[in-house]
């Protein structure tokens, strides 16, 4: 009986913080802020957001694009000195595969509706090669080299 109060408990404890929503900031220069746009980095609720070398992390993004989109693609990047370093194996990737109805759970696709609420999953692997340092991570959708939604956080 004890394994299972706590189990329970585990769980519950588990589903909470994967639901809080991460404190991020909008792209300066990029893409208008949507008032849907809501943001979930695993085990991160408020910046700045310890990324673990040999660890994955999980993004979670509900949007609303503002026109009909025919593709869109992963953007994402940390600056070094004024460079940008790619997150291998996420940046510059289709976000199609990663797309979900507002439900979060039923698959969508490409192309996207104007007005239509989706949610963007996808995780990456934080590599032994990242540099241990503090940086800014840039995180876009993109669809014709035009931001539909960006945020960073440190």
């Amino acid at each position: 009986m004890k394994f299972s109060v706590f189990a329970i408990t585990f769980a519950f404890t588990c589903f909470v913080s994967l639901s809080q929503a991460t404190e991020v900031r909008q792209c300066q220069g990029g893409a208008k802020k949507l008032e849907s746009t809501e943001v979930l980095i695993s085990n991160c609720e408020k910046p700045p957001c310890k990324l673990r070398r040999k660890t994955e992390v999980s993004i979670e993004e509900k949007f609303t694009p503002d026109r009909d989109l025919k593709t869109l693609t992963t953007t994402v990047h940390a600056e070094i000195l004024g460079i940008p370093l790619p997150f291998i194996g996420v940046d510059n990737t289709s976000a199609c595969d990663n797309l979900f109805e507002e439900d979060g759970t039923t698959k969508a696709a490409c192309p996207l509706q104007a007005g239509k609420n989706y949610v963007y999953k996808n995780s990456f692997k934080v590599l032994e090669i990242y540099p241990k340092t503090s940086l800014v991570v840039h995180w876009a959708l993109t669809s014709d080299n035009k931001d539909v939604t960006c945020f960073e956080v440190p």
